[in-house]
């Protein structure tokens, strides 16, 4: 019976796994702190379950075709030969059945629980991420991250729109502020695990293109970045105290943006150290969007 339950875990462990869940949490931790200040105020617990749910439907959906559409070279690459469908765990048939069943379930909620705008965004998202990113960007050009990452933004509008019912400027920025925040939190990554995206034939920036120039367009997409975050606080009404905020945090990563590119232009000063970067990358976005949450409950 123990035997019998352990493959049990095994396999549910194994289906997990391909949604991807620590992606998952990524974009979530951006969809409350988006739906409070859509709110001005708390939206209601039951209305943030009934998102929270439905996003990591949609999400782990996409991650699963990602999974599928991509097994060739997950089993190429040191950093994704042990994911579920290149060891066999779970056959691709069944991993393509499990994508779908997730995706239809996440529109299905989004359309019986929230509303048609929240149902649609969260299609577009998965479409942005499966057929734009995965199927046509991922291994034809180097800006695919950039283009493909709007899917990751996706989650502040489905947000937006499960508190109002549309969309609107503030909504945007905080769509800016990920869409520039994507390439510089990838990037480093990309950095990291160069080699395995070269062996899989995959032209990620840093496997095309030298330190220098890496260093350079994550320089310019944190300075977009700053500049959209700082830009929700006319937009949205923010406080002076999330102003002061954003742009500490702002003026802390592009110092860590600058170093990058001071060790690619001198090897000298030392290491590149991009997963510094990378960590850093997913601190600013928490806390910037901890603050957005924090900023409304202000009582000046």
């Amino acid at each position: 019976m123990s035997s019998d339950w352990a493959v049990v875990r095994r396999r549910i462990g194994a289906y997990v796994a391909l949604t991807k869940p620590r992606i998952i949490e990524l974009l979530l931790v951006t969809t409350v702190p988006t739906m409070i200040l859509a709110a001005d105020g708390f939206p209601g617990f039951g209305l943030v379950l009934i998102t929270l749910v439905g996003g990591a439907l949609a999400a782990g959906s996409a991650n699963a075709f990602n999974c599928y559409i991509d097994r060739d070279i997950d089993g190429v690459m040191n950093r994704t030969k042990r994911r579920p469908l290149v060891t066999g765990e779970i056959t691709p048939r069944a991993g393509l059945v499990f994508a779908t069943v997730l995706g239809v379930i996440s529109l299905l909620w989004f359309q019986l629980f929230v509303n048609s705008a929240a149902a649609w965004l969260t299609f577009a998202a998965i479409a942005i991420y499966v057929v734009g990113y995965t199927m046509i960007l991922k291994r034809r050009t180097s800006q695919n991250i950039v283009w493909g990452g709007i899917a990751g933004c996706m989650p502040v509008f489905i947000g937006w729109a499960a508190v109002t019912g549309g969309l609107s400027w503030s909504a945007l920025a905080l769509f800016g502020v990920i869409f520039f925040w994507t390439p510089p939190h990838y990037w480093p990554l990309s950095v990291k695990f160069k080699q395995d995206y070269a062996n899989a034939g995959v032209p990620m920036l840093p496997v095309v293109a030298d330190s220098k120039r890496v260093a350079r367009e994550m320089l310019a997409h944190t300075v977009a970045m700053i500049a959209c975050s700082l830009a929700l606080v006319p937009l949205a009404g923010m406080t002076w105290v999330y102003a002061v905020v954003a742009a500490g945090l702002g003026a802390w990563f592009l110092g860590l943006c600058i170093r990058l590119l001071r060790r690619a232009n001198d090897p000298s000063r030392g290491k590149l150290e991009p997963m510094k970067v990378f960590h850093a990358s997913i601190t600013y976005l928490s806390a910037l969007f901890a603050m957005v949450a924090v900023d409304v409950f202000l009582p000046f």
